[in-house]
C-alpha cells in the first residue's frame, strides 16, 4: 500500500510540474486604440473609439469586457467607466467617452484579460471655446485682402484724376 501512495504522489508531482507552467503562460493581451482624443475636444463633446484587444498582442480576443476609464490629472479623482461592448468584429469592442470638465485627463483601458494600459494624458477644452478655429491666419488672410483692395481703389482714383493745369504767366 505504501508503494501505490508512493507512486501516486510521485505521478501527481510530475503531472503537477508538467501542467502547472503551461496554465501560467500565455495569460497577457494588448489593447490598441482606433483614435486619441481629438485635438480641440471640448467638455461632454463625443469621443467614440474602438477598442482592439489581441491575446498575445496577435489573436483577437472575445468574450470579454473591456473598460476605458478618465482620471483628472490634477484630482486624480475617477470621472467615469465606459464599458465598450462587442462590434461584431472579433477582438473590437466599441465605446463612446466624454469628459465632464476642462482640464488634463489621464485615460486608461482594463482590456478585461490580463491588465490595465495606460495612455498619454490629453487636453480638454471647456465647452463653447473654439481653441480650433484658426483665428490669426484667418485674419491675416482678411486684413491683406482689404489692403490690396484699398491699394486698388486708391490706384483707380489716381489714374482717373484730371492732371492739374499748368500755371500762365
Amino acid at each position: 500500500m505504501k508503494k501505490l501512495v508512493l507512486v501516486c504522489t510521485l505521478g501527481f508531482a510530475v503531472i503537477a510540474a508538467i501542467v502547472a507552467p503551461v496554465a501560467a503562460g500565455g495569460g497577457w493581451a494588448t489593447a490598441g486604440l482606433s483614435s486619441l482624443p481629438p485635438s480641440g475636444l471640448q467638455t461632454g463633446q463625443d469621443w467614440p473609439v474602438e477598442i482592439t484587444v489581441l491575446q498575445h498582442g496577435r489573436t483577437p480576443l472575445t468574450g470579454v469586457q473591456p473598460k476605458l476609464t478618465i482620471r483628472n490629472v490634477e484630482t486624480g479623482v475617477t470621472a467615469g467607466t465606459f464599458s465598450a461592448a462587442p462590434t461584431g468584429k472579433a477582438g473590437v469592442y466599441r465605446t463612446v467617452v466624454q469628459f465632464p470638465g476642462a482640464g488634463t485627463w489621464s485615460y486608461e483601458v482594463d482590456d478585461g484579460f490580463s491588465r490595465t494600459h495606460t495612455f498619454k494624458p490629453v487636453e480638454i477644452a471647456a465647452a463653447g471655446s473654439d481653441s480650433s478655429f484658426p483665428t490669426l491666419p484667418v485674419g491675416g488672410l482678411a486684413l491683406a485682402l482689404l489692403l490690396v483692395a484699398v491699394a486698388i481703389l486708391l490706384l483707380r482714383r489716381a489714374r482717373s484724376s484730371p492732371a492739374p493745369a499748368a500755371a500762365s504767366r
